[in-house]
């Protein structure tokens, strides 16, 4: 970067943007941008704030945009393949879906895992590197 905080180009081919010379520019630039998108929206919610008597709509408009969220769950298929649609059903599914996740016994290659990281090595079992 040069003084002034602009990246420095290495090449610039016509009609495409210019190539960082090295990863540390590129991370330095997704920081300065990320620092100037908080600082642009903390900025933006400070006058909302200090404004709302006099821009309401404003206020309301920012609060309504941000309380937006996804209420439904889709469709699942249940384990013979059938559509699931209900509410209560989608439940039922999901709650065993993650109960069986949760809850189930580890597998042989777990176990396996687990008796090599409790094995006691002696020096005799140890590589030799020579």
């Amino acid at each position: 970067m040069d003084e002034q905080g602009a990246p420095v180009k290495t090449q610039m081919e016509e009609g495409s943007l210019p190539k960082l010379a090295t990863w540390e520019e590129y991370r330095n630039i997704v920081r300065v941008c990320r620092d100037a998108t908080r600082k642009t929206k903390a900025h933006l919610e400070l006058n909302l704030a200090r404004d709302v008597k006099d821009n309401k709509k404003g206020f309301f408009k920012y609060i309504s945009s941000k309380r937006k969220t996804r209420e439904n769950v889709g469709p699942l298929l249940n384990e013979v393949g059938a559509l699931v649609t209900e509410d209560t059903e989608k439940v039922e599914l999901l709650n065993a879906f993650f109960a069986s996740v949760f809850t189930a016994k580890a597998s042989c290659q777990e176990s396996q895992t687990l008796e090599v990281r409790e094995k006691v090595w002696r020096k005799e079992d140890l590589p030799l590197v020579e």
